[in-house]
């Protein structure tokens, strides 16, 4: 029997190469959409079985293990294979694999398949020494002792988004749509296209809502730690007193406890720091429950809310058909796992993480429900608390959620993670509109800072999603003043030509102000926060930096008030002062205003660099705008000051006097322009900011004084530092290494985020990072396509424990690239199999094509590969290609992996991670 089977075997074999090469020959172009004018006909194991049993020969003396082939035609009629292009695959869902990246063996029966026989008849020396003991010397070979160090990559915890499968399924979704005729197919066609502006109009709307909440409600609680309102205890003081500056409706803190000994203003500042402290708290414990560990082998397919990720072993110890081998095998890989990472993704503002989703990587748990109510809930209570931080970068968080959230509603956008970032895009973008009341600033906002993609198509869908999410919050009217944000100014008179001079002079202090911020946000971060003891209670730096705030804020009207409010009069013009700020002082107290605005300034840049990192919703926009807008109000009132002065001198000539203490100096907009020029300053926005700026003033006359200074103060801030704050220190990611060189709390390198903004300069060609060629690394079907299921298990734990668990096996023969299996497909096939020990996969990368019949088609046979591999979608290059062209590749293509070959034969593979790792290293040398 042995060796009947064996001539079988060869016999086939020797077919199979001549049905190839005669297929090469003879191979028809594909065609173009097969799914609907042919079906293909996968070989079923029944078909192969007949095969076997009607060609069974007499015994031949060929020797025959695993790897024989068994594959032939059995007739020479006009049949052919043809190669096809990756297809879509619904039914192939991803989002149902149980699999784990390093895995434990199943054992389910299976007894009478067709694998299970064909196992059972070929087993041979090389698998019985397997079975007998040669797993130990193997184990070197699958995990060598430095493949760890050498090719492990930072951030194993991300998966990054297939965009050449993405588009090519979209464009046979399109096909297909197109295909359809008659008035039904015409309202299909016409649907399908109104989804994305249907889509974009909800998430605006559903922004507003959100932001109006959060504006109501945070308003409301933030004035209850003066007091409260007797009329309804709900309402803020505004709203109570109606801005009069007597309100016998409003009750402080002190009138309720006058019956103590203490002094009335002591009962206030106590119940101040109470409050400031009790509500940063409940914010951070909110914030706490969003805590996700990400091991290093932690399986990660899809965007969604899978926030349970554990390590998983890839053998049982107490399985007893594992035995000791397999134990052995599971230290080994355990003691290779680099350590977990903790991330909060409720804390901070979210933009940078934002960022690195909308370039391809998936961040699990940053865009679901639990982090949008969440962070919601925990922002009201972390601005309200009154700490140095604002609510307008966390919006842009905040509404991604929603977009990612509204993607449900359509698989169009559902199941294609490409298409999804379009609308991710205009999602971030109506979190900017909402935030500033700028629709325009927020589109240019999303393509300039957060977007990675943006086509046309997306601009326009992303103008449209601003502009419903600016009206419904316009008509929704949160602050009751009918203007979406409570810093709205209006200015009216013309600026003169010597104010150019201070205009620069504020671009370049807003500059250095916001690159010595991000250098001194990462000393704190690099210092205080690597104690273990603040590394393990993250919350009790919260109540330190509250505890110190409230100290430190109740004691200064400006440092008190809302960060929002704030800005508000320090960009107020002084035509006049019903609120009683004493920004709009006389010549003789011009000197004693400057005083107090640079003690706020101090205290105001100190807070800010304390509170943010902190573990709760924390943005950075109006914060660097606020210390922005009191040294620009600084440098106005000491130009007032001047003009005051000195009336008589030349530079003032056209500025001239013009009695009761007024003259043509208007402080407020130095606040304003020394507030760009800040934000700039630290986060590196140029033409949305100016248009925001632009936006919140609507004065057209002070466009170019906004547009100067935030292009000096860009100059400026890159030639102090190099890096913004979300590039610089905006991750909210720790490792729980102590001894870290590289804190990944502060550190953005610790994102797998390829800038296509930034391109370095290579020196070196394709050859020079290109990994060599490991057997456990490639599929080698050069003697047969059938390959062994726990022989393709051992090869994907050893991508998984690589960190690449989105990469991919390149299928080869006879040294010749045919192929390349995605790492989640191959991972996804191999759960299916009931029996995965004793299986035999058939990876050959061709499929039969039948003319439809009307016959229902039979189910697929788990041991058939062939649908999971991409036979075209492989980009590959020349070993000898220049770093430019890969840089280019990874960049607009949007590329996980390219595969290397020399002259024609396969000869590595480089992964876009390992691509961005060799890219900070060059950087930092």
């Amino acid at each position: 029997m042995s060796r009947s089977i064996s001539s079988l075997q060869q016999q086939s074999h020797n077919d199979y190469d001549e049905d190839n090469t005669s297929d090469h020959q003879s191979e028809a172009p594909t065609p173009t959409s097969p799914s609907f004018t042919r079906r293909i006909r996968i070989a079923q194991a029944s078909d192969l079985d007949l095969r076997l049993r009607s060609r069974m020969p007499t015994r031949s003396s060929t020797h025959v293990d695993e790897y024989s082939s068994l594959l032939e035609n059995s007739d020479s009629t006009a049949q052919r294979y043809t190669s096809v292009p990756p297809t879509p695959r619904p039914l192939l869902s991803r989002h149902q694999s149980t699999s784990n990246s390093i895995r434990r063996l199943r054992h389910h029966s299976r007894s009478g398949s067709f694998s299970q026989r064909l196992t059972n008849a070929l087993i041979s020396e090389r698998q019985q020494a397997i079975n007998s003991g040669a797993l130990d010397d193997s184990i070197p070979s699958l995990y060598p002792g430095d493949f760890y160090n050498d090719e492990r990559v930072w951030y194993d915890q991300f998966t990054s988004t297939d965009w050449v499968h993405d588009s090519i399924a979209d464009a046979f979704r399109v096909k297909a749509l197109r295909s359809r005729k008659g008035i039904r197919g015409r309202l299909v066609a016409w649907f399908d296209g109104v989804q994305g502006w249907l889509l974009v109009a909800i998430i605006g709307c559903i922004t507003a809502i959100t932001a109006y909440f959060v504006d109501v409600t945070e308003t409301a609680i933030f004035d209850v730690k003066e007091g409260f309102c007797k009329v309804g205890w709900y309402y803020s003081k505004r709203k109570c007193c109606l801005d009069s500056e007597t309100c016998d409706s409003w009750a402080s803190w002190s009138q309720i406890f006058r019956q103590t000994s203490f002094e009335n203003k002591w009962i206030d500042f106590s119940a101040y720091v109470t409050l400031v402290v009790l509500l940063s708290t409940a914010s951070c414990l909110l914030t706490l429950t969003t805590r996700t560990v990400a091991p290093s082998a932690v399986r990660l397919s899809t965007l969604d809310e899978n926030l349970g990720a554990d390590v998983q072993r890839p053998y049982d110890e107490n399985d007893e058909s594992s035995g000791k081998r397999g134990a052995n095998l599971t230290q080994q890989v355990d003691s290779q796992l680099s350590p977990a990472t903790t991330y909060y993704s409720a804390a901070g503002s979210g933009v940078a993480e934002v960022k690195v989703i909308l370039s391809g990587f998936v961040l699990h748990g940053y865009l679901g429900v639990k982090t949008l109510v969440i962070k919601t809930l925990a922002l009201i209570l972390s601005v309200a608390s009154g700490l140095s931080l604002g609510k307008e970068g966390p919006y842009v968080h905040i509404a991604t959620c929603i977009g990612n959230i509204s993607c449900r509603m359509f698989s169009k956008y559902n199941h294609n993670d490409g298409k999804r970032r379009e609308v991710l895009s205009a999602s971030a973008a109506s979190g900017v509109a909402v935030a500033f009341g700028a629709p325009i600033g927020g589109v240019l906002f999303s393509l300039e800072e957060v977007s990675y993609y943006f086509p046309p198509k997306t601009l326009f869908r992303t103008f449209f999603c601003c502009i419903a999410a600016a009206l419904s919050l316009k008509f929704l009217n949160p602050y009751g003043t009918n203007k979406i944000v409570l810093f709205e100014v209006r200015y009216v008179g013309d600026w003169r030509f010597f104010e150019m001079i201070a205009f620069i002079l504020l671009g370049i202090l807003g500059g250095a102000a916001g690159a010595l911020f991000i250098k001194a946000s990462r000393f704190w971060a690099r210092t205080f926060r690597r104690i273990p003891f603040v590394k393990q209670w993250p919350i009790f730096e919260v109540v330190l930096v509250a505890s110190i705030t409230g100290i430190v804020s109740f004691w200064n009207r400006y440092t008190k008030l809302a960060v929002t409010e704030l800005l508000f009069e320090l960009a107020s013009p002084c035509d006049r002062d019903e609120l009683g700020t004493g920004l709009c002082p006389p010549m003789e107290e011009i000197p004693k205003v400057i005083y107090y605005l640079s003690i706020a300034f101090v205290i105001k840049s100190l807070l800010t660099i304390v509170t943010f990192g902190i573990k709760v919703p924390a943005g950075i926009y109006v914060p660097s705008m606020v210390a922005g807008g009191l040294m620009g109000r600084i440098v106005g009132h000491t130009v007032q000051y001047l003009v005051f002065k000195f009336p008589d001198v030349a530079i003032f000539g056209t500025c001239p006097y013009e009695g009761e203490g007024t003259t043509c100096v208007t402080p407020g907009v130095y606040a304003m322009v020394a507030a760009g020029a800040t934000m700039c300053g630290v986060t590196r926005l140029s033409v949305a900011l100016a248009v925001i700026l632009f936006e919140l003033t609507g004065s057209l006359n002070h466009v170019l004084p906004f547009s100067i200074a935030i292009l000096v103060s860009k100059w400026t801030a890159d030639a102090m530092e190099p890096h913004s704050i979300y590039v610089g220190i905006g991750s909210t990611l720790e490792s729980n290494e102590a001894n870290s060189d590289q804190d990944l709390l502060t550190d953005m390198n610790s994102y797998p985020f390829l800038n296509n903004k930034v391109r370095p300069i290579f020196t070196g060609e394709l050859g020079d990072i290109t990994p060599r060629v490991r057997k456990e690394r490639v599929i080698d079907i050069s003697q047969s396509p059938l390959i062994l299921a726990r022989e393709l298990r051992r090869k994907l734990d050893i991508l998984h424990t690589a960190g690449e668990i989105d990469g991919g096996l390149p299928i080869v023969r006879n040294k010749i690239l045919v192929g390349l299996i995605p790492a989640p497909d191959l991972e996804f096939a191999l759960d299916k199999l009931e029996n995965e020990e004793n299986s035999l996969c058939l990876m050959a990368t061709h499929t039969r094509w039948e003319t439809s019949d009307g016959e229902d088609e039979p189910d697929a046979d788990p041991t058939d590969f062939t649908p999971y591999i991409d036979p075209k979608a492989p980009v590959a290059l020349e070993i000898r290609s220049p770093m430019d062209l890969v840089y280019e590749c990874f960049v607009k293509l949007g590329l996980r992996y390219i595969c290397v070959l020399r002259d024609g034969q396969y000869a590595g593979l480089i992964h876009k991670k390992a691509f961005v790792k060799y890219i900070k290293e060059l950087e930092e040398s």
